[in-house]
Parts: structure tokens; sequence; C-alpha cells
């Protein structure tokens, strides 16, 4: 999800409990995941981080699971966020490797995850994303096989090759997400668990139509909505997604307000990109 953020950087209550309730009553999504990239997780306080979880969990009343995104650069700084959410009702947390310009060592990454999990006392999805402090399929299922409270990966960074790799070498309980938005199909296809992706607020019902397609075997319709979804991923695909997902949302009459600064708004160009994509696809 979006952040919906007011001009003055403030987040808008009423705005975010309107899309937390199209996305589940009429995109039918099974989940919902708050504070990530496109939530602009990584300009959040911990505060805010607790006001907007609060208010996707209460909208959400209990009819799709909640997660919960945390972005930051430390151990202490991960666990003081995952317990501001803790009494929230949040399924799981989705933690980012410490992303600054120095990569923890792979033991290093392993102690990190496990420490947080145990103060926290909530399951944990490792969100990998960052090049360089990329995890690769080896220590993620390390990782996986030897901390308990991590449950799981969302595989970013648009590489099915990885994704393929860890979806064969994870244990069969692991729940292996994909966020390569423009290959959601072949995802699905080889066995991704769902996916927490931008392209899902972009295009919410074809990305759950495509979803259902897979899962049914219609791999003609799966490969339809694939070759709709790919040229609005091209859209949107740039420095300021998240802004660009917000266009999306708005030529469908749906709330996403602006982004915080310095993140610019979508030009006119990515504007009109959008606009055309979204109209091919018939979204509107």
């Amino acid at each position: 999800m979006v952040t919906p953020f007011r001009a003055d950087g403030t987040i808008d209550e009423k705005a975010l409990r309107q899309e937390t309730a199209y996305l589940i009553d009429t995109a039918g999504v099974h989940g919902l995941a708050v504070c990530g990239s496109t939530g602009e997780g990584h300009t959040l306080s911990t505060g805010e981080t607790r006001s907007i979880t609060e208010m996707v969990v209460a909208e959400a009343a209990g009819r799709v699971p909640v997660i919960t995104g945390i972005i930051t650069n430390s151990t202490a700084a991960v666990i003081e966020r995952g317990k501001a959410v803790k009494d929230l009702g949040v399924t799981a947390l989705q933690v980012t490797p410490p992303h600054y310009l120095f990569r923890p060592d792979d033991d290093s990454l392993e102690r990190h995850f496990a420490e947080v999990a145990d103060a926290t006392e909530l399951p944990v999805m490792i969100y990998n994303v960052v090049p360089w402090s990329y995890l690769s399929p080896h220590l993620l299922v390390r990782i996986l096989n030897r901390v308990e409270g991590v449950i799981g990966v969302k595989q970013s960074a648009g590489d099915l090759k990885l994704l393929a790799d860890l979806l064969v070498t994870a244990n069969p309980g692991a729940r292996i997400m994909t966020a390569v938005d423009a290959l959601l199909f072949p995802s699905f296809a080889l066995g991704a668990a769902g996916a927490i992706a931008a392209i899902l607020t972009a295009a919410p019902q074809m990305c759950v139509a495509l979803w259902n397609a897979v899962q049914a075997g219609d791999h003609a319709r799966a490969r339809e909505l694939h070759e709709l979804l790919l040229p609005i991923w091209n859209a949107i695909f740039d420095e300021n997604l998240p802004a660009n997902v917000r266009s999306c949302m708005k030529l469908q009459g749906r709330e996403g307000g602006v982004p915080r600064p310095p993140m610019p708004a979508a030009s006119d160009a990515q504007q009109s990109a959008i606009r055309e994509a979204l109209g091919a696809a018939n979204v509107i």
C-alpha cells in the first residue's frame, strides 16, 4: 500500500482507511502490506509506522492479514519499530536488511534477523531488495533453516532466476513471496506463495485475477493478463515509483495523496504513459 501523505506531510487517515476498504472489498486482495517501499517506509518514524499499522488493522478488521514493513539500518531500530506494532495484531514484520553503504557479513545478517525475531516475538519476512546488501539464495535458506522466527522471504530486485533458485532450495514450509513485479505470471507458475509488490496497488483487480488464473491452471488467461500488466509496470517503474503508483490510483478514482519530499510527483510524461497503459488494459 502507498502511504497517503497530505501536502503538509501528515498522514491522511480517511484516504488510508478508504484504500484499505477498497483493496479488500472491491479488489479482493488476500492481504495487505504497509510501510514498505511503496509506502515510503524509509521516510516514516516509529510513531507513524504504528499509526499507519493501527489504522489499517482496524479497517481490515481481521478480514485479511496485515504485514508491517520496517526499513531502517540498525538491529536496535528494527526491534524498536517491531515492538511498537506488536500489540496491534500484525501477522508478520517485513524487514529490509541494513541498507546503508556498509553491508554486514553473512553471520552478522543472520544474527540481525535472529535478534529481531527473538526480541519482537513476531514472525519475520526478509525483504530482499537492496542491491549492495543482497542476500543470496544460499544465505536466505540458511537463515530460514536456522532462525525459527524467520518465516519467509519477499524476493525483489527483478531477478527471476534468483527467485527460482530460492523456490527450489527453501523448505516447503517457507513463504517465498515475489516482488518481481514485471513477472508475476512466471513467479506464480514457479510456485511463489504470493506477491507483495507495487504493481498490486497500481492494478489490484488484475493482479488478483492473474493469481486466480494461475491457481486454476488457466495459463492462457494468465498470459493475457501478464501482457496487459507488463506495460503498466513499464510505465510506473522509475526512481519515483511510489508517486507513479499514486497516479494509477488517481486515474481509478482512489486517493493516494502525494509523495513525501524529496521524492518528485509523477511528471507529465509519466502520467501520459500511465494513462495509456491503464487504458489499454481497460483499467480506466
